[in-house]
């Protein structure tokens, strides 16, 4: 007989534990609608504020001295050694690689430095065409927009060509035609894997690998793309490690540089 008033006690509990839930659930909901505006009002200002990258074309060409690479002019043997040792997803995203992103921030969290890049070539373009003389942080996000635009309005092959055209690629170097001829003494149609793996693998740090300056270092980076290049399947075990024995500069007067 004393039991009877202990079904509305529960009921009366349970309705006040789930108003208790529903106002707990709208004061989160007000502040993480207030978060996803600001969030997308500072992604909107960071496209309105960035360059639309309509200019790619004359901006590379007044890098490159008034001569950029076309698409044709870049061989494909050394448009993979590039993919290969820079940015091995690089037909598979659309500017920004989040995966290799994410990598490299948690390499940068476990050394507790800012090492790794995680750029794609799309964004290293961005950077030595638009943010040249800006430092890591702050070109990061402009970098990552104008990136996004590059590839809404260039094909693959041209922003190869582009990137090809003004990166550093030696001491005192702009662009793979002055590496080749430099190095090689003979244009960009006529390199070998080992020559392509050579200009590809300098463009991460120019000066310490250049040949001309320290030829171990350039040829063991050298010698590291010619491995990437067999893991993606560009290279055959067999003719990277051909590759590998040749000379990293010229011995003897090639073709032209033209």
């Amino acid at each position: 007989m004393n039991s009877a008033p202990a079904e509305p006690l529960r009921g009366s509990t349970d309705r006040v534990a789930l108003g208790s839930r529903r106002r707990r659930l709208r004061s989160l909901l007000v502040p993480a609608a207030l978060l996803l505006l600001a969030v997308a009002a500072a992604l909107g200002s960071l496209w309105l504020g960035t360059p639309s990258a309509s200019d790619l074309p004359a901006r590379v060409a007044a890098l490159a001295d008034g001569r950029p690479l076309r698409p044709a002019d870049v061989p494909l043997l050394l448009e993979h050694a590039v993919v290969a040792a820079e940015d091995e997803r690089f037909y598979l995203h659309h500017g920004l690689d989040t995966l290799g992103t994410a990598r490299a921030a948690w390499d940068d969290l476990a050394g507790l430095c800012a090492c790794q890049g995680g750029s794609t070539i799309t964004q290293q373009l961005a950077k030595w065409v638009y943010f040249p003389d800006a430092d890591r942080i702050t070109r990061k996000l402009p970098g990552m927009a104008v990136a996004l635009k590059i590839e809404l309005q260039y094909g693959k092959r041209q922003i190869i060509a582009d990137y090809l055209s003004v990166v550093g690629t030696g001491y005192g170097l702009i662009g793979a035609r002055q590496a080749a001829c430099v190095f090689f003494r003979r244009g960009l149609a006529q390199l070998t894997a080992a020559q392509a793996a050579e200009i590809a693998g300098s463009v991460q740090a120019p000066s310490a690998y250049d040949p001309r300056l320290h030829p171990d270092l350039a040829r063991d980076r050298r010698d590291h793309v010619l491995d990437r290049m067999v893991d993606s399947g560009y290279l055959t075990p067999a003719q990277a490690g051909a590759a590998k024995s040749e000379p990293v500069l010229a011995t003897a007067t090639g073709t032209s540089c033209g």
